[in-house]
């Protein structure tokens, strides 16, 4: 590997917006050479997608390369991305999103510090922030009072996470054969599964680093984005098929040695059943409360504590209030988190 870092973009009939992102990666990194970026064509049919994609990498072949594929879905075009890497650390940016190029170069000058050093880091975690396009206002998420800055650590070594914390895929940078060895399987034609991405390989991670960067620019706003509310609700199935990956992966009290690390995963695995219980309300799907009661029965099968853990505790209870008042207020506690946090 002669590159430093690999941006994977997965691209689905982003001509619109993909030049902008990839612009920025290239502004912003000062198009250096050891810096790589693999647009993925995911079977794009409807725009000139596939033909930017080629003109990109012909026009720096040194640092592009396009990859085309039959349409697999989101999870499938990250792989493919991560298949085709260069890089010694690897990083999804969305077709639709961009990097602050002062922020991602500062984030390219620790990666190139940490291999001169030959310090194997797994994990680099920046900042992300939210650019809500429908009243142009931003929304910094810092992990300042939970990981410590300046030095590398492991899981016993970061604070307490609350349980409306977590590391979403936008704040990852992974060393490339960390993110190999955990052989993520990711479902095709399935939203969401960033939440796997941002899950699974944790464990894999035995050294982690905190860059205190505002890196990753997260484009919130468009009506047919996966996180607008109806388009979630739509497809609440793809969260019970995520939900089901996440559980299966590991039984998190027997499997997880860190207990920082463990109850960190807990609370995110519980957050993931909560969004499904939520959005199975709202789902005028006719079989959407037998499916989420199929969830639920199938991790008591697989796990009683994860179980108790993620169904009976305060999350859990809130999110599955019984009868007609118990949706009602279930569905208004959403509501008020959604306007606080401004996620969707």
């Amino acid at each position: 590997m002669n590159k430093t870092i690999t941006f994977g973009i997965p691209c689905y009939n982003s001509a619109a917006y993909m030049d902008h992102c990839i612009e920025s990666i290239l502004e912003g990194t000062g198009y250096a050479e050891d810096v790589q970026i693999v647009i993925v064509d995911d079977g794009s049919t409807k725009d000139e997608t596939p033909a930017k994609a080629d003109e990109w990498a012909a026009r720096y072949p040194s640092l592009i390369k396009a990859v085309h594929q039959e349409n697999g879905g989101h999870g499938v075009a990250v792989m493919k991305a991560v298949a085709n890497a260069d890089g010694v650390y690897f990083k999804n940016i969305d077709s639709d999103d961009w990097v602050d190029g002062e922020a991602v170069m500062a984030l390219l000058k620790q990666l190139r510090r940490f291999i001169s050093l030959g310090d194997h880091v797994d994990l680099v975690i920046t900042n992300y922030v939210y650019e809500h396009v429908e009243d142009d206002t931003q929304n910094v998420v810092d992990y300042h009072h939970v990981l410590p800055r300046g030095k590398v650590f492991t899981w016993n070594d970061m604070g307490h996470f609350m349980m409306w914390q977590y590391l979403l895929m936008h704040a990852l940078t992974y060393r490339v054969d960390t993110l190999r060895e955990a052989s993520l399987q990711m479902p095709p034609h399935t939203f969401y599964v960033d939440n796997i991405y941002a899950y699974v390989p944790f464990p894999k991670c035995r050294s982690i680093y905190y860059l205190d960067a505002d890196v990753y620019r997260y484009f919130i706003g468009r009506e047919d984005q996966s996180v607008n509310d109806k388009v979630l609700t739509s497809r609440v199935d793809h969260y019970w098929r995520v939900a089901r990956i996440m559980m299966h992966a590991y039984h998190v009290y027997d499997d997880i040695s860190s207990a920082k690390l463990r109850s960190y995963m807990m609370n995110y695995f519980t957050i993931i059943m909560a969004i499904c219980s939520v959005f199975s309300k709202k789902s005028d799907r006719e079989d959407a409360m037998d499916e989420l009661q199929s969830l639920w029965d199938e991790l008591r099968a697989y796990d009683k504590r994860m179980y108790r853990r993620a169904r009976h505790g305060i999350v859990g209870m809130a999110t599955n209030l019984p009868g007609t008042v118990g949706r009602s207020l279930t569905l208004a506690g959403y509501k008020a988190a959604q306007k606080l946090v401004k996620f969707n």
